[in-house]
């Protein structure tokens, strides 16, 4: 019996070890948000913290924003393996950095332990609606046709070099086979105010920024990134009907340093797969326009791999770099 005892005990000492739940009653699992506190990843990541504490316990955010992502992203890659510190990878930091910056502190590829992709929010194409109707410009195909009989006319602006927005427009290029000239702004938000002022031509904005100013008319929206047409905004077609294959959008993802336990990112991953597939979360994340996209580990870890090596020949067609 004592033979029977100490090895039920043993066990339970070995599932309390892998077990982030059982973790987390002794110390926070602590989420590292490489971006600044009221974004709308931090607000996800903070939705989805509040919805696994049943699960996994308390979990704290902790924004550690800084170099693109790449601040708070380290900070995971080197942290302790054990379950207690996970962190969001995002396009940026997980399939844009890693060719845009000359020195990274972390390994994309092979310095961490996918969970789970969280969300995607679609970017659209969009235009000053001025501009779009002085043009003739309505559709993807108008915009194409113009600046192959306009060479060099046409301008689009972008939050800076190496932004979502700006690899969109070199791969719209790319793509199309025309020229336009970019832009950059400092941040998102003067590159929008540029577009709504009629200083620049088109740019490619994330959809729940733009789509308050699409709604009101003074902006129209050509196309929307992502490969099907977005729920959020059924009427617009994609790029991908004019340019097959065009897909570039917003995700993001939970991710934790690359030795953590199977066991332990099994259930992380199961908490938190179930918490996006949750009715109330999928409704707090529709007013952001965001898309959950629940994931095993191994389908987002093959996904960052696929959106690194489509990024990597965008990023150095555009030759945009940070030291």
């Amino acid at each position: 019996m004592k033979l029977n005892t100490l090895l039920l005990s043993a066990f339970a000492l070995l599932a309390a070890l892998t077990n982030p739940a059982a973790l987390a009653q002794g110390k926070p699992i602590r989420l590292i948000v490489p971006y600044a506190a009221g974004g709308p990843i931090d607000v996800t990541a903070r939705v989805l913290a509040e919805r696994v504490k049943d699960s996994l316990g308390a979990v704290i955010i902790e924004n550690r924003p800084g170099a693109g992502g790449n601040i708070g992203a380290d900070a995971v890659a080197k942290a302790a393996p054990d379950g207690l510190t996970i962190g969001i990878a995002a396009t940026a930091t997980h399939a844009i950095n890693p060719w845009l910056y000359k020195a990274m502190p972390y390994n994309a590829a092979n310095d961490f332990a996918p969970i789970t992709q969280m969300l995607r929010v679609p970017n659209v194409l969009v235009m000053n609606a001025e501009t779009a109707q002085r043009l003739k410009i309505g559709t993807l195909a108008d915009l194409v046709a113009y600046a192959r009989a306009n060479p060099d006319k046409l301008n689009y602006g972008s939050g800076g070099n190496g932004s979502a927005g700006h690899l969109a427009g070199e791969m719209l290029k790319k793509e199309a086979g025309i020229s336009a000239m970019h832009i950059p702004f400092n941040g998102g938000n003067p590159a929008q105010l540029a577009l709504l002022g009629g200083q620049v031509d088109f740019n490619f904005d994330n959809l729940a920024t733009a789509a308050p100013n699409i709604r009101s008319g003074k902006l129209k929206a050509i196309a929307v990134t992502t490969l099907a047409r977005s729920n959020a905004l059924p009427e617009v077609p994609p790029m991908a009907d004019t340019l097959k294959g065009f897909a570039i959008d917003t995700w993001w993802g939970l991710v934790a340093p690359a030795a953590t336990p199977k066991d332990v990112l099994t259930r992380l991953n199961q908490a938190f797969v179930a918490a996006l597939n949750a009715p109330e979360t999928k409704t707090r994340f529709a007013a952001l326009l965001a898309e959950p996209v629940p994931t095993s580990p191994e389908t987002f870890g093959a996904f960052m791999a696929a959106e690194r090596a489509k990024y990597e020949p965008v990023v150095k067609a555009s030759g945009a770099t940070v030291d």
